[in-house]
């Protein structure tokens, strides 16, 4: 990711729209508000470090996934592969944007149990719907299909080659970032350290910058990723999204398939896909607790103890396998129901969410971008209804339920 100039002073003591974090979401926001013609505030994005080098954006995978249990995940994800296979279009036909490829390879979740095979039968019918290309497999059908497998304790599998599998999505945030500066959108490398409401508590006026700046706002966005409460806590505010380790392994293997191998979500909890001439693996350790902030340590035993083994059962050909490169990166993790927490505040009314979203991050940032630049500009979710993501639901204790967590 290329890094912008520093400038750390805002032009202007006022703003419509500040967004409080400048990575993939941040960017998206700033991005498609600025690019509404129906949208005609300023709007300044701070952003805490220039480099992004310790952000979740920075830590992703990219990939993209149809497979969810409820429709409006996957509706989310069918506009974003759109958007990505039509990237330069999106972007207004400028020939300096690079075309971006979706590699196809597919997810595969295994069940290794009936009620979780019929839990994939349920949500295939729902993707389905939704005209998704997902099909349920039986053990033999993929042993045809992938006969690199150890299919012993597998009973069925799920798998779509439709727009499914991963992207480039430095470049897209990297154009975000460039489109919307171009646009007028103003970065800043500076922090936002507090927040002034009105009297009433129901608006936020003013945010307070660690160089000492007061800047006044008439809407506050949230898009500060793991660090989400750190800045709703300034509006008085507390969500429940907390950073949580994630570990991403690149491997080589002595003897490499002859075909690609579709994103395979283990049974174990192990995840592994084609990653150009190499393969990646991922996983969270079996202690999950929330993590500091900028604690990205990693933990080999992982790899020894839970991810190694688990890619050698599955895919006996892995047995002899070289270890290249790893990571460890954050989730902004929604504790509540691991889906996103979208839009306004019910009491402070100009401070927008869009925050917690647990591993899916990048694959929905096109739409939550285009939902809250609609959300901004007219008062309303208008291409995808993203209600149910609101923050009234974390009050009402009704979590939105999605099956395909990983």
């Amino acid at each position: 990711m290329k890094p912008m100039p520093v400038i750390a002073t805002p032009r202007e003591k006022h703003y419509d729209v500040i967004i409080v974090g400048g990575a993939m979401y941040g960017s998206s926001v700033s991005w498609f508000l600025s690019n509404n013609p129906d949208f005609t505030g300023s709007i300044l994005v701070v952003e805490r470090d220039n480099t992004y080098e310790a952000c979740s954006t920075t830590h992703t995978n990219s990939c993209m996934r149809q497979q969810f249990s409820s429709e409006l995940n996957v509706r989310i994800s069918q506009f974003a592969a759109d958007f990505v296979k039509n990237f330069r279009e999106y972007l207004g036909g400028d020939d300096r944007v690079p075309e971006i490829i979706l590699q196809s390879y597919g997810y595969m979740y295994l069940a290794d149990n009936e009620p979780f095979a019929d839990v994939l039968r349920e949500s295939q019918k729902v993707q389905e719907a939704c005209g998704a290309g997902t099909k349920v497999m039986s053990k033999e059908e993929i042993a045809r299909d992938y006969p690199f497998y150890n299919l012993d304790d597998i009973v069925a599998g799920s798998h779509n080659l439709v727009d499914e599998g991963y992207f480039d999505g430095a470049t897209v945030f990297d154009w975000w970032r460039r489109a919307a500066r171009e646009n007028g959108v103003e970065y800043i490398e500076n922090e936002v350290v507090g927040m002034t409401k009105n009297d009433a508590g129901t608006r936020v006026v003013s945010v307070t910058l660690k160089s000492g700046e007061t800047v006044g706002c008439d809407t506050v966005v949230n898009a500060s990723g793991p660090r989400a409460v750190l800045t709703s806590r300034m509006a008085g505010i507390e969500i429940p999204v907390e950073p949580r380790k994630r570990y991403t392994f690149i491997f080589d293997a002595e003897q490499p398939l002859d075909r690609d191998l579709p994103l395979t979500i283990d049974p174990s909890g192990v995840h592994m896909r084609t990653d150009g001439v190499y393969y990646l693996a991922g996983c969270p350790p079996d202690d999950d607790p929330a993590v500091d902030y900028d604690d990205y340590v990693q933990d080999y035993s992982v790899w020894e103890e839970k991810a190694w083994p688990a890619i050698a059962n599955r895919i006996p050909q892995f047995e002899a396998i070289k270890l290249t490169n790893s990571w460890a990166g954050h989730y902004a993790f929604n504790t509540f129901d691991q889906n996103a927490v979208l839009g306004p505040h019910h009491e402070v009314e100009n401070f927008i969410f869009v925050n917690g979203f647990s591993g899916h991050g990048f694959q929905q940032s096109p739409a939550m971008g285009r939902g809250i630049s609609e959300l901004i500009t007219y008062g309303e979710y208008r291409a995808l209804d993203l209600s149910p993501y609101s923050y009234d639901r974390i009050v009402r204790k009704e979590p939105f339920i999605e099956k395909a967590v990983i």
